[in-house]
């Protein structure tokens, strides 16, 4: 885990501005908003870096979410612009154009969605809904990825969903080292603590996986893990899920 969070921090919000020099100075930065640890996070280092007048944040339930008094609580307590838009119409009618496409069910031999296409739809078009509300800032805007490093290493992320953006300030932290981080901000322990959870399955992100960030964390940072199983199954995920952290491979008929 970070020998000095403190210093990380600090040179986290530095890299923030630096890269809002070198990418768009007078940019905002556009934040979803989900009521989890990361997203508060992030949210808080863009303050802290930018200044609360360039912090947008976009809160996004997909009709109700259990947790939307979190995600305001958020904005209130950081005291940025927010925005809140609820994709569940967009949701539902984007579901049914699909299933009722011509030939959808003679090409993909189903009448509805698969899980995955239902699940893996609503971060879609969050991020199509964070860039739209980018493009409508005076200033422009870059919006920012809140994954962190231990989702990203078993890609527990949507491809072109949450696992896209601009800038991502917690690529390379893994959770506890995130919540560190966060317990150096100026936001309430309570979202920095929260169990992390997808908001759909009723499950907690670690219920889901398999095994818990702690294990996962300690794997990353030293290669140690006590259960073989839990081992493989680490590794599976990271293997069958390197694409959504690499660049689309592009043939290059000038390349030697």
């Amino acid at each position: 885990m970070l020998k000095d969070a403190e210093a990380t921090k600090k040179a986290l919000i530095q890299w923030i501005r630096d890269y809002f020099q070198q990418n768009g100075p007078q940019c905002s930065a556009v934040v979803g908003i989900s009521g989890g640890k990361d997203s508060t996070i992030v949210a808080a280092l863009c303050k802290e870096a930018l200044g609360a007048n360039r912090v947008v944040g976009v809160l996004m339930p997909n009709g109700v979410q259990s947790d939307i008094d979190d995600a305001r609580a958020v904005v209130k307590h950081l005291d940025i612009p927010y925005v809140v838009v609820n994709i569940g119409e967009s949701y539902k009618a984007l579901t049914s154009a699909i299933v009722k496409g011509e030939h959808f069910s003679s090409v993909t031999k189903r009448t509805e969605l698969s899980r995955d296409a239902l699940i893996n739809m609503p971060p879609r078009l969050r991020m199509a809904t964070l860039y739209a509300i980018g493009q409508n800032l005076p200033n422009g805007a870059r919006i920012a990825n809140t994954c962190n490093g231990s989702e990203d290493y078993v890609g527990y992320s949507t491809k072109f969903g949450d696992s896209a953006g601009d800038f991502s300030p917690l690529a390379h932290l893994v959770v506890e080292e995130v919540r560190q981080i966060g317990r150096l901000l100026d936001i309430p322990a309570y979202l920095v603590d929260k169990i992390p959870s997808d908001g759909l399955s009723g499950q907690s992100d670690e219920d889901k996986l398999g095994f818990t960030y702690a294990v996962l964390d300690r794997y990353i940072r030293s290669g140690d893990i006590d259960d073989i199983e839990t081992k493989e199954r680490i590794d599976y995920l990271n293997r069958i899920n390197r694409h959504k952290l690499e660049l689309m491979p592009a043939f290059n008929p000038f390349e030697k």
